[in-house]
């Protein structure tokens, strides 16, 4: 099996695993992620971190991005530019208005200001011990990541359900491994 056909298996694997969550335990999860954040610190606060708003059947990282706000972090979220492109972050604070993005996100409208973050919180389909992270397949968090890390110290923390943990992710020369995992049920750092 190739690695695009690896990665492809494995999305489908997990989009349904993770479908199956209700909602209370979606909600569960967006409350216990912010606990296992709070008890492990994985970033420098005050920062520059850059969340993203939940699609689909993703974990609700919204209670975590007021926290942040909250203890003085300046928030953004992502912004597709185009296929094969790295993403840009607009800032954006809790009841902000949002407008429609590509691939059913939400983000910023352009007017606003653009950052670079010192921390990327990043969503994921599947993580393994090693910090190697399975995305939707557009590459663009990989993109990002390679160019930010190029000119300076960023964190990446890859954020999901604990049941997204799996002993093997596969992966090639253009990803970029992740520096923590944060999950409802854990955070650790990647050695």
């Amino acid at each position: 099996m190739t690695l695009i056909e690896s990665k492809r298996a494995l999305r489908a694997t997990m989009l349904g695993r993770r479908e199956v969550l209700g909602e209370g335990e979606r909600r569960a999860a967006g409350a216990a992620l912010l606990e296992c954040f709070r008890l492990e610190h994985p970033i420098e606060l005050p920062s520059v971190v850059s969340g993203f708003w939940p699609i689909k059947d993703e974990v609700d990282i919204r209670p975590l991005m007021t926290y942040l706000h909250g203890e003085g972090c300046r928030l953004a979220l992502p912004v597709v530019q185009g296929r094969g492109q790295r993403l840009s972050f607009r800032a954006w604070r809790p009841g902000d208005p949002l407008e429609a993005g590509v691939f059913g996100t939400l983000q910023p409208p352009a007017a606003c200001e653009t950052l670079e973050p010192d921390v990327l919180l990043v969503p994921l389909l599947a993580c393994d011990a090693e910090g190697w992270r399975l995305g939707y397949g557009g590459g663009f968090y990989d993109r990002t990541l390679e160019d930010l890390r190029k000119r300076r110290k960023v964190t990446a923390v890859g954020v999901g359900f604990d049941l997204q943990l799996v002993p093997e992710v596969p992966h090639g020369a253009d990803d970029q491994r992740l520096d923590w995992l944060l999950t409802d049920r854990r955070a650790c750092a990647f050695v």
